[in-house]
């Protein structure tokens, strides 16, 4: 059976470097990180910008999905509220697909950490830990399997999603 895994969290949580390990262990998959429908510059955030990006990230996973060269596809993006993941499960085709919902969190000092040397790199912008540790909080009240990777590495974090998963 073809599996969707779904892993949200904020920004510096781990949940690329998780789904590359993720990548790597399983056999036929395939990774779309939500980011990548989102590469813009300047980067806006409009009602018009939001609902294309859905649509972009729907039709690619959709393919992905319906594609027989792959088993599991691997998907993560921020995904801070409920709203956002029923819409995109709305959009989506799972008939016959297991989906895995997971969202990442860490401790606020271990984010911050994370998201300084990020910015010290150049990889993010200044405003970004402000935001994430704005979204934080909000994943306790998603629905979904939380997993806290303070003291994960991503190949441990990529092993708990698979352990989950059974």
């Amino acid at each position: 059976m073809k599996r969707l895994y779904l892993i949200g969290g904020p920004m510096g949580v781990g949940k690329t470097a998780a789904c590359r390990c993720l990548q790597k262990r399983l056999e036929r998959s395939v990774f779309l990180d939500g980011d990548w429908c989102w590469d813009a510059y300047p980067f806006q955030v409009t009602e018009e910008t939001k609902a294309m990006v859905l649509d972009n990230i729907a039709h690619v996973l959709n393919n992905f999905l319906r594609c027989s060269a792959y088993d599991h596809v691997l998907f993560c993006w921020v995904l801070h509220r409920r709203e956002i993941w029923e819409e995109l499960l709305s959009r989506l085709d799972t008939g016959g697909c297991a989906v895995v919902k997971t969202a990442l969190t860490c401790s606020p000092e271990d984010l911050t950490a994370r998201l300084e040397r990020d910015v010290a790199a150049g990889l993010r912008a200044p405003d970004a830990l402000e935001r994430s540790l704005a979204y934080l909080p909000l994943y306790g009240a998603l629905g979904v399997r939380l997993l806290d990777t303070t003291a994960l590495t991503p190949e441990e974090t990529a092993s708990a999603i698979l352990e989950a998963a059974g």
